[in-house]
């Protein structure tokens, strides 16, 4: 191909990308969705979904069926660190029933019961039992009270054992340090950087190649689909302007409006929610210009084949919604089952996700990311050899 007819191709698939966009800027209500969009997902997704302790004044009956002061010992332990971390809301109850019923009726999600015989079994050398009870309709927040409930009874139990231990030091006269006799090993926990992250850290790299995702391939449709039933599209077969330039001007157009809008969920992530980004902001770019590309060929083929807009629509849909939930954008993959994580692992969107992640918040480089590049231009450039042959054969129909 001559340098003449490469700056032609290229001067006419610029042509009808300006034509694209100075469409879609004349349009209010679009210009008006292309920001509100973004804002309306980082906003939902920053106060919606969990950030940091999940429970929050949650209510929880709390029930001392005990006589001796061990049980007044460890509810008023569980009432003072209660108020110190703001994480229940303690009713008082009478019984176990009393406790199952507040849970049946809505008014408590767990309860913890300190059992008949409480003090009598520490004092005879045995172990004292607390009975928790959690609302097993509600399997997240189960989970999450049980094991937030454990951790904090098992650490009243330390510090007891760790008292029991200094007296009988004291005793032998001998010197030591009892906590370490009843926890001989402690856990120094370190991120890979410096600082700690949200929840909103995971997600918001998830949603900007998300984002992405969504503007290309609703946008694609609109660009080919709409323009083949009003008609449009004929004024540009019978010109002399070749297919591929017509490919590549509706990919620069829906490109320009997808990058736009990943850029603006950095910017609001950064402004809204604190997310700071601890890699290099041009390799953030090039990611997701490159998952751009990845999901440009995938629209093209699916346009190209649907019947009309509302098809392509339809078809588009069916495959955006499945990989939104699978590819890690709001869940980790690895609580995923098996089967799930092999779906993941063919999935474009999977891989932009964890690249943008990758920089965001553990400030990789580009040698960290470079699976995730080869994979993501893989998927582009064998996408786009099936779609540009079937789109030329769709535009001769």
């Amino acid at each position: 191909m001559s340098s003449v007819r490469i700056r032609r191709e290229l001067s006419h698939s610029l042509w009808i990308a300006w034509k694209d966009l100075l469409e879609f800027r004349r349009n209010r209500m679009g210009l008006v969705m292309l920001a509100l969009m973004p804002v309306f997902m980082m906003v939902m997704t920053g106060f919606i979904f969990p950030s940091g302790n999940v429970l929050n004044r949650v209510p929880v009956a709390l029930v001392n069926l005990d006589e001796g002061l061990e049980g007044l010992n460890i509810v008023s332990q569980l009432e003072t660190i209660n108020e110190e971390s703001g994480l229940m809301e303690l009713l008082s109850a009478d019984s176990f029933d009393e406790t199952k019923r507040m849970i049946f009726n809505g008014e408590a999600v767990g309860g913890i019961v300190v059992p008949e015989g409480f003090s009598s079994a520490l004092s005879n050398g045995e172990q004292g039992t607390i009975i928790v009870f959690t609302d097993q309709s509600n399997p997240q927040i189960s989970a999450t009270l049980s094991t937030v409930l454990e951790e904090i009874i098992d650490g009243i139990g330390t510090m007891r054992a760790a008292a029991v231990v200094a007296g009988l030091a004291q005793q032998a006269n001998t010197t030591l340090n009892p906590l370490a006799v009843v926890v001989p090993y402690a856990v120094e926990s370190r991120g890979v950087v410096e600082g700690s992250t949200s929840y909103f850290d995971f997600v918001a790299p998830g949603i900007m190649a998300m984002v992405v995702m969504l503007s290309v391939m609703t946008g694609l449709p609109r660009a080919i689909s709409y323009e083949k039933d009003i008609g449009t599209l004929d004024g540009f077969l019978v010109a002399p302007i070749s297919r591929l330039s017509i490919i590549l001007g509706k990919v620069l157009a829906q490109t320009t409006r997808g990058l736009v809008q990943g850029i603006m969920v950095m910017v609001l992530a950064y402004v809204l929610f604190g997310v700071t980004i601890h890699g290099s902001i041009l390799l953030v770019f090039i990611l997701l210009f490159i998952g751009v590309f990845s999901f440009v060929g995938l629209g093209i083929l699916l346009t190209s084949v649907a019947s009309d807009e509302q098809t392509a629509m339809m078809m588009m849909s069916t495959l955006m919604f499945p990989m939104m939930f699978l590819s890690g954008v709001f869940f980790p993959i690895q609580q995923m089952p098996p089967i799930m994580q092999g779906i993941a692992s063919i999935l474009p969107l999977t891989y932009a996700t964890g690249a943008l992640r990758k920089v965001m918040v553990l400030g990789a480089g580009l040698e960290n990311v470079w699976t995730e590049l080869v994979v993501l231009i893989g998927f582009g450039v064998v996408l786009l050899a099936i779609a540009v042959p079937v789109f030329r054969r769709a535009m001769t129909r």
